[in-house]
């Protein structure tokens, strides 16, 4: 068993000031749905009087492939890994944008290439029934259509793969080395834009707004996903100190390099790890750190739930360690409240912990509640203990009875557990079926919604 003492920093923490840092997720959503009006604009001023059906049905497939080309700019900001929205807005919030802004992407490019082609066919005199030949002879004939087609494939294989049942039986790692194809989908798809797009020929400002916008978000991709790791580690220097079983299945990996307490991480977040030990240095995986940052330490603790998390037990003291981060909004700066409730399941303890070492708060402000399967389970307990001893929290677990029943965690338990709930900030994280049962629970023991801050990574 691992334990790390409470540090300076750690203690510095703790007596700061409640500073609530608002998020920017609605400026940010105001400013999307104001580029995607500027694109209908757009094509509106492009647009001449339309006189029968194949010019309707064409400038609908305009209109289609502007709004699939704004958006498709959008997925790729959001895998650009920008610290303004993984660590204001959450990792999490900005996967579901990512995953809902790719889904409509798919959508637009598909009725995009339909109408399109539909409106050649009936202005060749074919009909519906041409749409085949007309995409064989658009992909042949028109400048960079072709690559287009190729494009469009990939990005229906990546859309493929992101379905639910099949995300779900295929691994990680193959899903996301696959996802990575969204890069090379957006390339091939974007010339054609400028070629064959009525706006961008006939309108010099239009195809400067669009190199502007692919080059913002290329020059955003090239700093945040390739160089800031390369200077993030090429600083910090990681390297494997130990691997310490916590309980059965879950381990813990401590981590030494140089003056880590500058790689501007905090209590609650996670970095993207890749282990440079045979047979792990393609896999790269998020875990959360399970104790704050020290100058010459850092630790995450993970249960052996798949190849990758289940070889990390073997590591061998030494190994050079790559990371990405810190990532993740689940921080102090959300709280609001002088009370705080952390709420963890299972190896969800591990934000949990390093947030319990580190929230600002006087005796009594902060109660944790762990949830797992039995009493050997509890990760990191003596550590909790000893943090609530020092800190004059309260600690509480709840676990299967011996029967196997569960425990219950309802509004009514919450608040006879602690009456005023209803005034405490809420921090959150487990599995998503337990997070949505305590999070139905807070909301019915009179917790706002504003106040219950959890993140999750459900793909």
């Amino acid at each position: 068993m691992s334990t790390i003492a409470g540090g300076r920093a750690a203690r510095r923490q703790t007596m700061r000031a409640i500073r609530p840092r608002r998020s920017p997720a609605v400026p940010l959503l105001v400013a999307l749905w104001a580029g995607a009006a500027g694109v209908i604009w757009m094509w509106w001023t492009n647009t001449p009087s339309i006189a029968d059906n194949s010019g309707r049905i064409l400038n609908a497939g305009r209109i289609t492939g502007l709004l699939a080309g704004y958006l498709m700019a959008l997925v790729v900001l959001q895998m650009a890994r920008v610290p303004a929205l993984e660590r204001r807005v959450g990792s999490d919030r900005v996967a579901r944008w990512h995953a809902m802004t790719g889904r409509y992407t798919i959508c637009l490019v598909l009725a995009h290439l339909f109408l399109t082609m539909w409106g050649y066919a009936l202005q060749a005199g074919t009909g519906l029934g041409g749409i085949v030949r007309q995409t064989v002879d658009s992909v042949q004939q028109l400048p960079d259509v072709g690559k287009a087609a190729i494009g469009t494939g990939l990005l229906l294989l990546i859309g493929l793969i992101s379905i639910g049942p099949i995300r779900r039986r295929l691994s990680y790692d193959l899903w996301y080395h696959v996802h990575l194809l969204t890069y090379a989908a957006t390339y091939l798809s974007f010339w054609h834009q400028l070629s064959t797009g009525n706006e961008f020929v006939a309108q010099a400002w239009a195809r400067t707004a669009w190199y502007v916008l692919y080059g913002s978000v290329t020059a955003l991709v090239i700093w945040y996903r390739i160089i800031t790791p390369i200077r993030l580690n090429m600083r910090h220097r990681l390297r494997v100190e130990a691997v310490v079983e916590e309980t059965p299945g879950i381990v813990s990996v401590l981590m030494t390099g140089r003056k880590l307490h500058r790689m501007g991480a905090a209590a609650g977040q996670f970095f993207r790890w890749r282990f440079l030990a045979p047979g792990m240095r393609l896999s790269s995986h998020p875990y959360s750190l399970s104790a704050a940052p020290r100058p010459n330490m850092l630790r995450i603790t993970v249960k052996a739930i798949g190849d990758h998390s289940s070889a990390l037990r073997d590591l061998r003291p030494g190994t050079r360690v790559w990371a990405e981060g810190p990532y993740g909004a689940l921080t102090a700066d959300r709280r609001s409240r002088g009370k705080v409730l952390l709420v963890a399941g299972g190896v969800g303890i591990t934000p949990m912990r390093a947030l319990f070492e580190t929230l600002p708060g006087a005796a009594g402000d902060l109660t944790l509640l762990y949830r797992a399967n039995s009493t050997q389970d509890l990760a990191l307990w003596d550590e909790l203990a000893q943090i609530a001893e020092e800190r004059g929290a309260r600690l509480m677990y709840a676990v299967n009875s011996p029967e196997g029943e569960r425990p219950d965690i309802s509004a009514d338990t919450l608040r006879r557990k602690l009456p005023d709930i209803d005034r405490h900030d809420v921090f959150m994280c487990g599995p998503p079926g337990f997070a949505q049962q305590v999070y139905e629970a807070l909301r019915g023991a009179g917790v706002p919604a504003r106040r219950i801050h959890h993140e999750s990574f459900e793909m």
